[in-house]
Parts: structure tokens; C-alpha cells; sequence
């Protein structure tokens, strides 16, 4: 199988997540309150084998996964995306007994996973953060947390799952000034005394909030991966996600041509169909090409990161930033071509003119995206 085709089977099982979505996720999605983790979706995603998969599947079956339920239920597939960038430290690079306390639990839907990158003052400039991990004084009240612990204060921001999880991948400087090489990242349960929370009333429908850190303590055993070497769990994490964020905009992007397709072709207008006026007709046509041109590059992605391509990190930035741009376009397209109706309150042009702004600056800005591509570019040249 090369990038550029998908297997029988793989567009038979893209139909079924279609339809999953569309039947059993979406009511649930409905029932849920914004702002909120729907426990009850995500148990759903968890019995119908989506959540185990996440564990099991490569970065291509994660981008057909988020594509498919994209198309019918964006709910649907943030839940499966945010349980998969929360846990994904924990899978790749944590214990045995991190992996089987925690990750049955994401599996199933019964624990809330989410990562905590970003601050106030640190987001695209992840290597600029600032929640301290201070050493634990021996002897003193963390010593039933051992000799080798620290004490996590500051702030994080903009946390996806916040303040609802059940656990949170907390990245925080353990050698101060020493940039991206002096972060650790740690597993650390919600009940930590110290952490607290509160919610941020977004745009975006899913659970965002704010977490405060007042001397949180951690150990050696909620360490994930190596004491400062954090930087390389996060990279790891976006590097596979960052497609499948592009994956999420085509799917968005797809469901937006597809409205525009009926739309058009039904509506009257000018003494025929809105299809046989040429500006429309050249919008739409538009709107497929970059679609297709965007799954494209997420597939390719995609299948680098599989096969263990050196070129990843240009790839993977290249994918998000044209899949997300792309959704952005089509989107706008989208409402444009169908007028007033597409501005009410629960149309499906609507909900996604909310959901695709967001992409574009969560897991690394478009201009971020575009600054490790160059990077990437002129790195190649001087190994040449």
C-alpha cells in the first residue's frame, strides 16, 4: 500500500466509523453539556473498541479513525483525539505500573486522560516553560514521597480535559535554564494535593481550563520517560499527533463540501440551480481540490511516521498546517455559498465555523508549523 491509496478494507472500516458516528456517538454528543466531558461518549467510545485503538494503531489508522468521526462528530472524535494525546506519554514512554494503573482505565472510557503543555506565557515557545519541579528537602513533609522528589509550582493554560481529568502529562522545568533540555514530564493524578483547576469559557465546545500548581508533589515514580529529557515525550506526542489534527480539519473539511454539494445542487437561483452559475460551480470545485490535496498530505504523513521516516517533523508540520488552512477555506466557502441559513444556531455550517478556528493554534500555531518546516529544510541542506 503506498500514501496515496487506502485498501478495501480500510475505506469499508472509514464507512462504518461514518456510520458509528452518525448513529451512536452523535446523540450521545447532543446530550452532552458544553464545556463539559461527556463521560457517557466517551464510554461509548470506549465499548465500541475505538479507545483501545488508540494503543494498538499506527498514525494512519489514528488519521482514518479522526477523519471518519470528523465527518459526522466532532464531539466524538475530540474525545478520542484528547484521550489519545493525554495518555500517549504514558503508553510510549511510561512504567509497567503507569501503563496498567492507568491506561485499561483510558481505554474504557473510565478515566479522563489530558496533557498539560501549554502556559500563560509559554505556548507556541513550548521550550520556554516555567512550572517549576523544585527538589523535595530531605527529611522535610515530602518524605513520604521519597528523596528523590520534587514539588511542581506555576501555572498551566488553555488545557484541554481541564480542570475534568482524571490525570494530567505535566511538563515542567527541572533544571532552570537550560531550555528544552532541562524539562521532565510527569504523570500526576488530579487528586494531588495542590492542584487545582478552574474551567475557561472557549469557543471551542469541548472542556478547555486553567490548572494552578501549589507545590504539587511528584516523585521518581510519576516520572515519565527520563529527568530532563521531557522535551523528547512532548516532540514524540506532537509528532504523531500533529497529522491527525490535519486528519480531524479534512474530516471537517469534508463534511463542509459535502453540505455545499446538496446545498448547490438543490437550490434555485437566477431561473436554475446555484451548481450551474460558474462562480459557484468554481468554488466548489476549489473546495474538493484543496480537500483532497490536504487528506493527501495527512496520509503521507502519516505513513512516514509508520515506517520510521527521518523526515517526520517536516512532514507532520506540513500536513497540519495544509489540512488545517485547507478546513479553514472550505468551511468559510461553505458558509458563504449557503447564505444566511448557515449562521443559525444548530446548523451544521454553524457548529464547524466554530469547531475549524481552533486547530490552526492548538498542538503548535500554523506559523509555528511553518517555522519548523524551514528549519527542517535548512537543517537538510547544511547535512548535505
Amino acid at each position: 500500500m503506498t500514501a496515496f491509496s487506502l485498501e478495501p478494507a480500510q475505506l469499508a472500516w472509514c464507512a462504518e466509523l461514518r456510520a458509528l458516528a452518525a448513529e451512536r456517538l452523535r446523540p450521545l454528543a447532543e446530550k452532552g453539556e458544553p464545556g463539559r466531558v461527556n463521560r457517557a461518549l466517551l464510554a461509548e467510545l470506549g465499548a465500541l473498541g475505538l479507545l483501545p485503538r488508540l494503543f494498538t494503531s499506527g498514525a494512519l489508522e489514528l488519521c482514518l479513525m479522526r477523519e471518519s468521526l470528523a465527518h459526522a462528530c466532532t464531539e466524538a472524535e475530540t474525545a478520542l483525539a484528547l484521550q489519545g494525546l493525554g495518555a500517549h506519554p504514558v503508553h510510549a514512554h511510561g512504567t509497567d505500573a503507569q501503563r496498567a494503573h492507568w491506561l485499561p482505565r483510558v481505554a474504557a472510557g473510565t478515566a479522563v486522560a489530558a496533557f498539560a503543555l501549554t502556559e500563560p506565557a509559554a505556548g507556541s515557545d513550548a521550550a520556554a516553560l516555567s512550572l517549576t519541579a523544585a527538589p523535595a528537602t530531605p527529611g522535610g513533609p515530602d518524605r513520604a514521597h521519597g528523596p528523590d522528589g520534587w514539588r511542581l509550582s506555576g501555572e498551566k493554560c488553555w488545557i484541554s480535559h481541564a480542570p475534568e481529568a482524571d490525570f494530567y502529562t505535566v511538563f515542567a522545568r527541572t533544571a532552570p535554564g537550560a531550555g528544552a533540555r532541562g524539562v521532565t514530564a510527569f504523570l500526576v493524578p488530579a487528586d494531588r494535593p495542590g492542584l487545582t483547576g478552574t474551567a475557561l469559557d472557549m469557543l471551542s465546545p469541548h472542556p478547555i481550563g486553567a490548572l494552578a500548581f501549589d507545590a504539587v508533589p511528584v516523585t521518581a515514580d510519576d516520572v515519565l520517560g527520563e529527568v530532563d529529557r521531557g522535551f523528547r515525550v512532548a516532540m514524540d506526542t506532537l509528532n504523531l499527533f500533529r497529522p491527525s489534527v490535519g486528519a480531524f480539519a479534512v474530516g471537517m473539511a469534508q463534511a463542509a463540501l459535502d453540505a455545499t454539494l446538496g446545498h448547490t445542487a438543490r437550490r434555485d437561483a437566477f431561473g436554475g440551480k446555484l451548481r450551474d452559475l460558474q462562480s459557484v460551480a468554481h468554488q466548489v470545485a476549489e473546495m474538493a481540490l484543496r480537500t483532497e490535496s490536504a487528506r493527501l498530505m495527512v496520509y503521507a504523513a502519516a505513513t512516514a511516521y509508520d515506517e520510521g521516516a527521518p523526515d517526520v517533523p517536516r512532514r507532520s508540520a506540513m500536513a497540519k498546517l495544509l489540512a488545517t488552512e485547507t478546513a479553514q477555506y472550505v468551511v468559510d466557502r461553505a458558509v458563504q455559498l449557503h447564505g444566511a441559513r448557515a449562521l443559525q444556531r444548530g446548523h451544521l455550517l454553524e457548529h464547524l465555523y466554530r469547531e475549524v478556528r481552533a486547530p490552526r493554534i492548538y498542538e503548535g500555531a500554523s506559523e509555528v508549523q511553518r517555522s519548523i518546516i524551514a528549519k527542517e529544510l535548512y537543517k537538510n541542506l547544511e547535512d548535505r
